[in-house]
């Protein structure tokens, strides 16, 4: 597989309730096993979006690695059943993902456009952006429409990485109230607790 064709597995994500917000309202919703998970409403959606933090004891360089495997990112990544790559282009990539969700939703697709940014202090940011028009409609999956988000990491002094994941969307389609608001907290959460947990059974690299 091109080492490039996951690197925006960061997902990617996913999908599909959550953007980016300069100026939103955060409000902390949850904190649980180290994680927070920050939710904000957006003018004129019913949707809200969803911000995740978390510090992570593994390196920048461990975190792309995980991203940039598509096969494993799709392991870690809340609801993701299928993930591959449509494009590559430098520091732009397109990729197309396929969501498995509970009971009564129907299955979403989702074509992003994700770019990413590298800072000289070794931070590295991935801005996410729904490319709907990309391809056609595939039959049995509902597009989603709308999504905007980010990966941030963050290298920290001792080695850890802080990471934050931000997604604000529409999901296409009819969403019960009740599962839209258990998808905004369980997405981020899930999904920042089991990237923790492979990402700190990864070898450390050896020091430079």
């Amino acid at each position: 597989m091109n080492s490039f064709s996951g690197r925006f597995a960061l997902l990617i994500l996913v999908l599909l309730l959550g953007a980016p917000a300069s100026a939103e309202d955060w409000r902390l919703a949850t904190e649980q096993d180290g994680i927070q998970v920050y939710l904000s409403s957006v003018p004129g959606s019913k949707y809200q979006s969803y911000r995740g933090l978390v510090d992570i004891n593994a390196d920048v360089r461990t975190l792309v690695a995980l991203q940039e495997n598509l096969r494993v990112a799709c392991k870690w990544i809340y609801a993701c059943a299928e993930m591959r790559l449509l494009k590559y282009a430098g520091d732009d990539v397109w990729l197309y993902m396929q969501t498995q969700l509970s009971w009564p939703l129907r299955p979403r697709d989702l074509v992003l456009h994700v770019t990413t940014e590298r800072s000289a202090d070794g931070a590295v940011v991935r801005h996410l952006e729904a490319a709907p028009d990309y391809l056609p409609a595939v039959q049995g999956m509902i597009r989603v429409p709308r999504l905007s988000g980010l990966w941030r990491m963050v290298p920290l002094a001792d080695g850890r990485t802080r990471v934050t994941y931000q997604i604000r969307g529409d999901p296409g389609g009819s969403v019960p109230s009740w599962l839209a608001n258990r998808f905004v907290i369980d997405a981020p959460l899930e999904t920042l607790r089991t990237l923790r947990a492979v990402a700190e059974r990864q070898p450390r690299p050896a020091p430079q």
